[in-house]
Parts: C-alpha cells; sequence; structure tokens
C-alpha cells in the first residue's frame, strides 16, 4: 500500500476540422478503462455545451507529454478540458498550477483519490525548485474537507507560499487557471 503524486503535463493542439477529439494514448492503446471513461465524459461535455445547434467544426489532439506507461483513471478528465479550452482560447494556462479531479458530462467537478498525495507530490516538486506565492493545486472542492497535509505543506498553505484551490464547476477551475 503506497501512495503517491507525480506531476504530468498534457498538451493539445487544435486545427479546423470535423468536430474530432483524440487522445494519444487512448488511440495507442496506452490508457486504461476508466482513463477512456473520462475522456468520453469529456466529448460528452463538450457535445452538451457546444454541440447543441450546430455541429462542433474542430480538430482536438489531447497527449500526456513524456508519459510512456499505462494511463488509467478518470482523474485528469477535468484538466485535459482546461487544456483543450486553452488550447481553443490560445490563453495560457498558468504552469505554476497543477490540476487534478475528474468531470461529468455537465462540468461539475467531481471527487478523485489520492488528493493529499498529489498535492504533496506537487508541492515536493515547487519546493525542489524554490516557492514563489504562485504555485498551488486545483481539487474537487468535495475532496477539500478530507485532505490531511503534512505540516510543512499545511504551513506553506497558511502562510501563502503554496495553495490549495476548490472548485465545483469547470468554470470555475479555468477561471483560477487562467
Amino acid at each position: 500500500d503506497i501512495s503517491f503524486g507525480r506531476p504530468s503535463r498534457i498538451s493539445c493542439v487544435t486545427s479546423p476540422g470535423r468536430g474530432t477529439i483524440m487522445h494519444v494514448d487512448r488511440e495507442t492503446d496506452m490508457a486504461g478503462a476508466g482513463h477512456n471513461k473520462g475522456f468520453l465524459i469529456l466529448r460528452g461535455f463538450l457535445a452538451d455545451r457546444f454541440g447543441q445547434h450546430r455541429a462542433m467544426a474542430l480538430h482536438a489532439s489531447l497527449t500526456f507529454e513524456q508519459l510512456y506507461g499505462q494511463v488509467d483513471g478518470d482523474s485528469a478528465s477535468s484538466t485535459e478540458l482546461y487544456v483543450l479550452l486553452s488550447a481553443l482560447a490560445r490563453v495560457p494556462i498558468d504552469q505554476s498550477i497543477a490540476v487534478t479531479g475528474s468531470m461529468n458530462q455537465r462540468g461539475q467537478v467531481q471527487p478523485i483519490g489520492g488528493a493529499t498525495a498529489k498535492i504533496e507530490g506537487f508541492y515536493d516538486v515547487c519546493r525542489s525548485r524554490e516557492l514563489t506565492g504562485t504555485q498551488g493545486v486545483v481539487v474537487p472542492r468535495a475532496n477539500v474537507k478530507n485532505v490531511a497535509l503534512r505540516p510543512d505543506v499545511a504551513d506553506a498553505v497558511a502562510e501563502g507560499r503554496f495553495h490549495v484551490w476548490g472548485v465545483d464547476t469547470i468554470e470555475e477551475g479555468i477561471e483560477i487557471l487562467t
């Protein structure tokens, strides 16, 4: 029984197209069933929000960068949507902020497992590079009440040197990230 958090970068490229949203990891059989489900939920969200009156005229390609093992679980589905929205709007995401959280087809951010380990994992990366006071992690608000941080992380949060933002919706998350 071990728990850990390891940050991964996700990238997205968009272009005009016929509504195709592709996930490279899924297409190359490097994603498990849980991750595939999260990706299909992301596509459902886009269809619900943007495909009600006309077909989406885009092509998007998402991938986890420099990750060559199996990807599984849906806790990156909100992150993948933020990356896609950022690529479409051509508005960069603040790279000093990490994100975790699954999402449903209505854009609500849902709780995930291992929130404490994910927060502490990103904190450790930031601390090793120097805390700037701008770094932090966006997590599902439903997870916040169950997070029990190590004393050094809790102190950094209390002192404003590191942040933990709880969100309920995709809209709240994208506002923090951009």
